[in-house]
């Protein structure tokens, strides 16, 4: 059948089985509107800035488990989508954005609303395209795909120019996709593999320190709990990892690195073997790079070549689909009917249950004194009883979730990892509200980071999204002004405002609802009250929390694991 390529782009992301997308129109993608218009086959959700659109997609993503899809026209669309790109692509989320582009003849005349997207894109991507016929859109688009979703996930712009849009070919669906150069690894090698288990029933301090590759794999998770079953070793995760393993399992250690737990720390600087899966030792992690675990013999498991022995050298490399390679891992240990040193272990865990003793998540609260904001995210954690989606914008809000919001299960857990991005949180939020509209949608945020993005209350508005924000709100860019207290003798500079403004009627103004709290007395009804909302509203509550509370255990930059600032 003979189709436009408009048509072509609707009929693809039928057959890629796409049930949501996430946009903004203008000029240069006129027609491809014109017919999401005409189809029935996916809906549209409208956002209000092309940033959200990519971060929408990008909680979408995390959430379904399956590939986000956002559209944006040409110029400062593409421009303002690069962010959301680069966060995605950095993080390993499985993202493709269509970008519209100026007419093909009118490329490199500085037209009106002409960006070189695909040059401004490329370091933001893993792979980008631009379509210069309409013959190859379908190819393209089967293309893009399946490079957001295979190996390594990440994210991929499709630019298509106006014309290619607008012209008409045969339309031939490519059933397969077989890319001579892009040829991922999903199974383990099977000698390294054996290593891999001998070493492990070697052990005398292991430690299985986990990331976000775990979520990513599709049976990675269940596999890792299998083998921590197995093993009885000491788990960590990464800030992107956080619900591979239940936060409450007797094996789990906590988040490690920059402010992870003391325990997770020091059994990593201590550990004679680190099982590193889906995690690239990237510098929150490791702190000191030189010092960092000197003891330790590494196996890394990772579906990206390049990820490993990037920082950390791997003795024993393993690439390969995580859950793949666990289950070969699991094989071999059964084969093998081999037992772990029972008694290194017992006084290795008796180590690590004496740095449990530090307690070094505990806070003071004073009924008298304002609201510490640690408190908030755990009677949050049990007015959900842990099931909440909690997603998150970046800052101390951040690291105070990852700290006290304990999860259970993977896919529960939205933030902004490798690049840090405020104003992730509430278009990620929403993303995940429409992925998964009967589940409750929590989004911690801070009064600085709400801002970026908080045009997309508008957004949560019009889908009738019964999201709760909850604003950690003490008047400053809250992490920026602990580093300047911490290493520049509190020299404030510029970390705080002068005006802010009233969050619950601005809540209101957008049609939600407003709730605020600064009496520790009423935090719990004010939360309840928040909760017990049932219906298509979302609520904002803005809670006044300590001003100067910091964000603790912390690695001072520069410093080894070893070296916590515990209080």
């Amino acid at each position: 059948m003979k189709l436009t390529g408009a048509e072509i782009f609707v009929e693809c992301l039928k057959r890629e089985g796409v049930d949501t997308i996430f946009g903004y129109p203008g000029g240069a993608v006129l027609p491809i509107y014109d017919a999401i218009f005409k189809q029935s086959h996916f809906k549209h959700i409208l956002v209000r800035h092309e940033q959200a659109a990519l971060h929408a997609a990008n909680g979408y993503a995390r959430v379904a488990g399956k590939c986000g899809v956002a559209l944006v026209t040409s110029g400062p669309g593409a421009t303002n989508a690069v962010t959301g790109l680069a966060d995605s692509n950095i993080d390993s989320i499985p993202t493709v954005c269509f970008s519209g582009q100026v007419f093909s003849s009118l490329i490199g005349n500085d037209a009106f609303q002409e960006a070189d997207v695909v040059g401004i894109t490329r370091s933001a991507t893993k792979h980008n395209f631009l379509v210069k016929r309409v013959e190859d859109l379908a190819l393209t688009i089967r293309q893009a795909f399946h490079i957001a979703q295979t190996g390594r996930p990440g994210a991929v712009l499709v630019d298509i120019p106006k014309d290619v849009s607008n012209n008409s070919c045969e339309f031939v669906w490519p059933e397969t996709v077989d890319m001579r150069s892009y040829k991922p690894m999903v199974k383990g090698h099977p000698g390294q593999i054996r290593k891999a288990a001998i070493a492990l029933l070697k052990a005398k301090r292991p430690v299985i320190y986990t990331g976000g590759g775990v979520i990513s794999s599709e049976h990675g998770a269940e596999r890792l709990v299998e083998l921590t079953d197995r093993l009885h070793f000491p788990v960590t995760n990464t800030l992107m990892g956080l619900g591979a393993i239940p936060y409450d399992h007797e094996c789990f250690l906590g988040m490690l690195g920059m402010h992870g737990t003391y325990e997770a720390n020091m059994a990593m600087h201590h550990s004679d073997l680190i099982l590193a899966i889906g995690a690239r030792f990237d510098d929150r992690v490791t702190g000191k790079l030189e010092a960092f675990a000197p003891d330790a013999k590494i196996i890394h498991i990772d579906v990206d070549p390049a990820s490993i022995s990037k920082n950390v050298t791997a003795h024993i490399p393993i690439v390969g689909d995580v859950g793949t390679v666990l289950t070969q891992l699991l094989a071999e240990l059964e084969r093998r009917h081999g037992d772990i040193d029972k008694d290194a272990l017992d006084v290795w865990w008796h180590q690590i249950n004496e740095w449990r003793s530090r307690q070094c998540l505990a806070f003071e609260e004073d009924p008298h004194g304002p609201i510490k904001p640690q408190a908030v995210i755990r009677k949050v954690h049990a007015i959900t009883r842990g099931e909440a989606i909690v997603a998150t914008d970046v800052g101390q809000h951040q690291m105070w979730t990852a700290q006290h919001f304990g999860f259970r299960r993977p896919r529960r857990w939205l933030t902004s990892g490798g690049l840090g991005t405020m104003g992730y949180g509430l278009p990620a939020g929403i993303g995940a509200q429409i992925a998964k509209p009967d589940d409750r949608v929590v989004i911690f945020t801070g009064d600085a980071s709400v801002q970026m993005c908080i045009q997309e209350l508008s957004t949560a508005r019009q889908y009738k999204l019964p999201i709760v924000i909850i604003i950690l709100n003490n008047a400053f860019m809250g992490m920026v002004r602990q580093w300047q207290e911490l290493f520049y003798e509190s020299r404030y500079s510029h970390s705080y405002f002068d005006s802010l403004p009233d969050f619950v009627q601005l809540a209101e103004a957008y049609g939600g609802i407003g709730l605020r709290v600064s009496d520790p007395a009423r935090l719990d009804d004010t939360l309840n009250e928040a909760f017990a909302v049932d219906g298509e509203r979302f609520v904002l509550i803005d809670v006044a929390v300590a001003k100067e509370e910091n964000v603790l255990p912390m690695v001072p930059a520069g410093a080894a694991l070893n070296e916590m600032v515990l209080a």
